[in-house]
């Protein structure tokens, strides 16, 4: 094997060692929030709450659930309507 040859195995040998050792490293400090914020919940009405607890009764899960507990929210918006105008 010549000088140059082992020159030029030895740089890629370096080469190959030194990715890996790089690639190993921590990354630079980062900020420890850099999850983004949750988004914050909205206070459930009195309405919204009896109709989950009614869902849950009658077992409704997914898409029968949404349905009924629109209906159901529908109704009880349309009752207080209702009880306010006497």
């Amino acid at each position: 094997m010549t000088l140059s040859s082992r020159a030029v195995a030895a740089a890629f040998a370096c080469l190959l060692l030194a990715s890996t050792a790089l690639a190993q490293t921590a990354p630079a400090a980062a900020p420890a929030t850099t999850a983004a914020p949750k988004k914050a919940e909205k206070p459930r009405s009195a309405e919204s709450i009896e109709c989950s607890k009614q869902a849950d009764e009658k077992g409704l899960h997914g898409k029968e659930r949404k349905t009924f507990r629109s209906d159901c929210l529908k109704e009880a918006k349309a009752a207080a309507g209702a009880a306010k105008s006497k």
